[in-house]
């Protein structure tokens, strides 16, 4: 099993939606994150990508010189980037980095956003462009190491005499993940991917995508690995927790999750469809970005301000499977979804996942500094024995929580 955490380049905070609570992102605090991820042995950080983050490589080719073992799952963006050239960012990287380099494929579901910055292919030509790109991405740097040159000629990307002089660490390339909802996702992941990444779908859905893709590779003769991204919210105790859900959306009024909801609606992105869906009971009513809110009848919570809300705040309605809440999803696009609880029910619920078949959790929580301490700390020790020989104080000589009586060493839990 491998555990990731995540370096919050779009911003972090004690509550969403708000300004309140709200964490300045500073090269000093992503340092700070990446530090705590590595010492605390996590597997590597997820950087995210898109407009309203840093851009992923600055950010985690910055971070290298801080860490010592962490590894970085960085992005690729076929239409931003030219094959070759990402090849050549990512053996670099690699190389500079010791064989810490991991590669996101990210095909992009925004067309807002997309055509921002040139893209005008459908959904559909997207995921053709995203093959024909990986392929060659793929092919340039497998065959560096043997110092060949790749040709290929597709519908959206050709390349001749395509050639990286100097191989990356890991052989044939560094690892490609690939998250995506849609059947063209699908048959991507199944044909050119290393691991196949879901959203926090209920572990039922889980199952059925584990199963499409699984049974996709065979066909190619593959196999292909899968993980899932979750955000955390654990507690000592299980009412901790949820009162801890509770506060992160406090702060939220209608108007918020409207606009986010009404920007959520315009993406082609199935992955996007599939998250909204799950928080759907959630809505008492169903409004559109302008409605007056004022106006709406008392159903469900009330707003943080008292008036009456058009969205629920109840772990009734956002529990959508057991310890499963999708109240981050209500203005958070992307993976929604987090599982709240106490340490054992957190760790029983990722061994569920990982009955499925899963072996990678990409995990975040709010903010990201004191959640990366929290979840190692709480839920490290109840997980698969490679991470616990990860931990702080099993590998370490120096001193390992507080002395006590000026005399004796704390005892390490073997729970």
């Amino acid at each position: 099993m491998q555990v990731f955490w995540f370096i919050p380049t779009h911003g972090d905070s004690r509550y969403l939606g708000t300004g309140e609570g709200a964490r300045q992102v500073s090269y000093d605090y992503l340092k700070q994150v990446a530090v705590a991820a590595d010492t605390l042995g996590y597997e590597g950080v997820l950087i995210p990508t898109g407009r309203s983050c840093e851009d992923p490589w600055v950010v985690a080719s910055s971070l290298l010189p801080v860490t010592k073992n962490l590894k970085f799952l960085v992005a690729v963006r076929p239409g931003l980037h030219q094959p070759s050239l990402a090849a050549r960012m990512a053996a670099t990287f690699d190389r500079l980095s010791g064989g810490r380099l991991a590669v996101n494929l990210v095909t992009g579901g925004d067309q807002a956003e997309l055509e921002g910055d040139g893209v005008y292919l459908d959904h559909a030509q997207r995921y053709e462009q995203s093959a024909e790109f990986i392929r060659i991405w793929r092919e340039v740097i497998a065959r560096s190491h043997a110092g060949e040159s790749f040709d290929f000629e597709g519908k959206h990307l050709s390349v001749k005499g395509a050639k990286l002089l100097y191989p990356p660490v890991q052989q044939p390339y560094p690892p490609v993940y690939f998250g995506g909802s849609s059947e063209a996702a699908h048959e991507l992941a199944a044909e050119q991917v290393d691991t196949y990444l879901t959203w926090g779908e209920p572990p039922a859905e889980v199952a059925k995508k584990v199963a499409d893709v699984r049974a996709r590779a065979a066909k190619f003769g593959r196999t292909v690995r899968f993980g899932i991204r979750l955000h955390v919210i654990v507690r000592e105790t299980d009412d901790e927790a949820w009162r801890a859900a509770e506060s992160l959306i406090s702060k939220l009024d209608d108007d918020t999750v409207i606009r986010a909801q009404s920007a959520f609606s315009r993406m082609d992105s199935e992955g996007q469809r599939r998250m909204a869906a799950l928080h759907a009971g959630a809505r008492n009513k169903a409004p559109t970005l302008g409605t007056n809110v004022s106006s709406l009848p008392p159903e469900g919570a009330l707003t943080p301000g008292g008036g009456p809300s058009a969205f629920s705040r109840t772990r009734a309605d956002l529990e959508i499977s057991p310890n499963l809440w999708a109240g981050v999803g209500l203005v958070r696009g992307g993976a929604g979804t987090a599982l709240v609880g106490d340490p054992k029910t957190v760790a029983a619920r990722i061994e569920e996942y990982a009955a499925l078949g899963l072996d990678t959790f990409v995990l975040s929580g709010y903010p990201h500094l004191e959640e990366a301490y929290r979840f190692a700390e709480l839920v490290f020790p109840l997980l698969p024995r490679k991470l616990q020989d990860k931990l702080p104080g099993t590998a370490l000589n120096g001193p390992f929580g507080e002395v006590v009586a000026n005399n004796y060493l704390p005892r390490v839990s073997q729970s």
